[in-house]
C-alpha cells in the first residue's frame, strides 16, 4: 500500500511539473502579463488536467455513464495532445537558441554602419565670448548626448532597448521581441504538431481497424485443416468513447474476410454490461463456419468479468475459460486473464492443455502474451494474444518492450509460435501513433500438405 501510494505521489507529481513546463512555454512566454489570453490559458491548463483526472477515474467510481462519456472526450484527448506537445516543445529547446543566432545575425547585418559616417566637425581652438541667450561651451558639449538619451527612450524598439517583460526588443524594429517572437513560432510550431498528430491518430481509431493476413505454418496440423482461417480480434475497447458504431464496423470487416472461427481474446470492454450492453449487441452478428470464441482480458475483470461472460453467452459466442474445443485437425484452448488471480478466476494451463493428445496442434487463446512461457512448458503450437496494442502512442511501443515478450506481429518461442495483435480500440485516449489497430486473419498452414 505505501509503493502504490509513492507511486501516485510521484505520478501527480511528475504531471503537476509537466504542465508547469506547459504553462511556462505555451502561455507564459508567449503573452502579456495580465491580458486575456494569459488569464485564458492559465485557466485551460488548470482545468484540462482535473478532466483528464476525472476521465481516468469516472468509471471505477462508478460515476453515471453520461458523466464519464461527458469527461472522457476532453480528459482523454488532452492527455495524449499534452504527450505530443511536450515531445514537441522538448524539440524545440533544441530549435529555439538557433533561431535567436540567426536572428541576431540578421539584425546585426541590416544595422546601419557607422565606418561610412563623416567625422565631426573640429572644434575651434579660439575663445568663445558667451552672448546672451547662448548656451555656455559646457552645455553646448552635453547637449548631444542628452539629445540622444532622449531618443532612446521614446524609442523602446531599437537596438539594445527593453520590450515586453524586460526582453530586448528587436533591433530597428519597434513590436515584439526577437525572444518573444522566437517562443511564439516554436510554441506554435509544437501546439500545431501535437494537433495534427493527435488528429490523425483519432481519425484512424474511429475510422475502424485494417484487416491483416498472417500465414501461419504448424508442423503437426492436419493436412485437411491446411488454410483454415482465423479471424483474431482483441482489445476492442468498447467504452464511454468507442460504442455500437465501433463495434459495427468491426463487425463487418470481420464478416467480410469470412472467417471459419472469429477469436475475441480479451479486453473487449472497459465497462458494466449495464452501460456497455447495447453497444456489444452487433457481435451477436458474427459470422464464421466454426463459430466465435471468446477470452477474458484484464480490462473484463475490471469490469465485471462473470457478467460479461455470461453476456458473451447470450451474444452467440463461446468462452473458453480454462477450457479447450476439438477443430477437425487442431485443439483450440483458451484460458483466463491472469489478471483473474486477482479474483480467483485465473488461468490454468493443466485443465486447459493437461490431457489432450500433444500429437495434434494446440492452438491456444490468451490474452496477455507473457504467458507464452507456460504455453511452451504445454506443447502449444500456436498461442494468439492482444494486450500491448503495439505501444498505442509512440513511443509507448519502447515502454510496450519492457513489460511484453512481443508487442506486435509474430515470433517464436522454441516450438511455439507467439502472434499478437495489436487491438481493433483503445484504451484512454482513442488515439493511435505508429501503430494501427488491426484485425488479423491467421491462416493455418500444414507442412503435411
Amino acid at each position: 500500500m505505501l509503493l502504490v501510494s509513492l507511486v501516485l505521489v510521484l505520478v501527480v507529481g511528475l504531471l503537476g511539473v509537466v504542465h508547469w513546463y506547459v504553462w511556462r512555454r505555451l502561455v507564459r512566454d508567449v503573452t502579456v502579463p495580465g491580458g486575456p489570453a494569459r488569464r485564458l490559458g492559465t485557466v485551460a491548463l488548470i482545468v484540462l488536467p482535473l478532466l483528464s483526472l476525472g476521465a481516468l477515474t469516472a468509471g471505477r467510481a462508478g460515476v453515471p455513464f453520461p458523466l464519464q462519456q461527458a469527461l472522457a472526450w476532453p480528459g482523454f484527448l488532452w492527455l495524449a495532445l499534452l504527450l505530443y506537445v511536450v515531445l514537441a516543445l522538448v524539440v524545440g529547446e533544441a530549435v529555439r537558441p538557433l533561431l535567436l543566432r540567426a536572428l541576431d545575425r540578421r539584425a546585426a547585418a541590416s544595422s546601419p554602419s557607422t565606418a561610412g559616417t563623416a567625422a565631426p566637425a573640429p572644434v575651434s581652438a579660439a575663445p568663445v565670448r558667451a552672448t546672451a541667450g547662448a548656451p555656455a561651451p559646457s552645455e553646448a558639449k552635453e547637449a548631444p548626448e542628452a539629445s540622444g538619451a532622449s531618443e532612446a527612450l521614446a524609442s523602446p524598439g531599437t537596438d539594445g532597448a527593453d520590450g515586453p517583460d524586460g526582453i530586448p526588443a528587436s533591433p530597428g524594429v519597434a513590436g515584439p521581441s526577437r525572444r518573444l517572437f522566437v517562443s511564439r513560432v516554436v510554441g506554435g510550431a509544437a501546439a500545431a504538431a501535437a494537433l495534427g498528430t493527435v488528429g490523425h491518430g483519432t481519425y484512424g481509431v474511429l475510422r475502424g481497424p485494417r484487416v491483416k493476413r498472417v500465414t501461419v505454418p504448424l508442423a503437426k496440423l492436419a493436412r485437411g485443416a491446411h488454410g483454415y482461417r482465423i479471424a483474431v480480434v482483441s482489445d476492442i475497447h468498447l467504452g464511454p468513447i468507442l460504442g455500437r458504431a465501433h463495434t459495427r464496423r468491426i463487425v463487418d470487416a470481420i464478416n467480410a474476410t469470412q472467417p471459419d472461427i472469429v477469436a475475441v481474446v480479451g479486453d473487449m470492454v472497459d465497462g458494466s454490461v449495464e452501460d456497455l450492453g447495447r453497444a456489444a449487441e452487433p457481435l451477436a452478428e458474427l459470422r464464421a463456419r466454426d463459430g466465435s470464441f471468446f477470452v477474458t482480458g484484464n480490462h473484463e475483470y475490471f469490469s465485471g468479468a462473470d457478467e460479461w461472460v455470461d453476456h458473451v453467452r447470450e451474444l452467440g459466442m463461446r468462452p473458453l475459460r480454462n477450457e479447450r474445443v476439438e477443430i477437425a485437425g487442431f485443439d483450440l484452448a483458451g484460458v483466463n486473464d491472469i489478471a483473474g488471480e486477482n479474483y480467483g478466476d485465473g488461468p490454468d494451463f493443466a485443465a486447459a492443455l493437461g490431457d489432450r493428445d500433444r500429437a495434434r496442434a494446440a492452438v491456444l487463446l490468451a490474452h496477455q502474451p507473457v504467458v507464452i512461457h507456460d504455453a511452451v512448458k504445454h506443447g502449444v503450437d500456436l498461442q494468439l494474444s492482444g494486450h500491448t496494442h503495439g505501444g498505442q502512442l509512440w513511443p509507448g511501443n519502447f515502454l510496450a518492450e519492457l513489460a511484453n515478450p512481443t508487442v506486435a506481429g509474430l515470433e517464436r518461442y522454441g516450438d511455439t509460435q507467439l502472434y499478437v495483435s495489436r487491438g481493433a480500440g483503445a484504451w484512454g485516449p482513442p488515439v493511435r501513433v505508429g501503430a494501427p489497430s488491426d484485425i488479423t486473419v491467421v491462416e493455418l498452414a500444414s507442412k503435411q500438405a
